[in-house]
């Protein structure tokens, strides 16, 4: 899936959809962590799982902050992301590392744009940061443990 999160004209609008996207995460988080057989993933994917959990709070913060009312779900795009989770558990752990490292590009992409914005406020700028930093963080576990398994291969 290709996101198109902060590229909305309205930043408010932008962090929104963000939310929406951190809440889709959740999703996809939970049903990989109820398909993965091994614990060490599921630890990984858990801590990461919570890391989306806390942008949603401290996202949802600002926008409260602002008398905004933050979304409380995620969109249909959970449908998506869930997918891949799903189909992946027909073939195991690894397939569903690469569906999560796939919804991890997507967030990655996202919280990318949003740091480029030029209209964000100082506010929300850290929590921004700190979002892409978790992301990047992410998907370089995933990518890492990839690697090493196709390499035994």
């Amino acid at each position: 899936m290709v996101t198109m999160v902060g590229t909305q004209s309205d930043l408010i609008a932008a962090i929104k959809d963000l939310i929406e996207l951190d809440y889709d995460a959740v999703e996809a988080y939970e049903a990989a962590l109820n398909r993965l057989d091994r614990e060490e993933y599921k630890k990984k994917l858990d801590e990461f799982k919570a890391d989306h959990e806390r942008h949603i709070e401290e996202l949802s913060t600002y926008l409260k902050a602002k008398n905004e009312k933050a979304p409380e779900s995620g969109s249909m795009k959970q449908l998506l992301t869930q997918g891949k989770v799903v189909l992946g558990n027909m073939i195991g752990d690894i397939s569903i590392l690469q569906a999560m490292q796939s919804n991890e590009s997507d967030t990655n992409t996202a919280y990318e744009r949003m740091n480029q914005r030029t209209d964000t406020e100082e506010e929300i700028k850290d929590v921004l940061a700190r979002g892409l930093e978790d992301e990047k963080k992410h998907y370089q576990w995933l990518q890492s443990v990839l690697e090493e398994k196709s390499e035994l291969s």
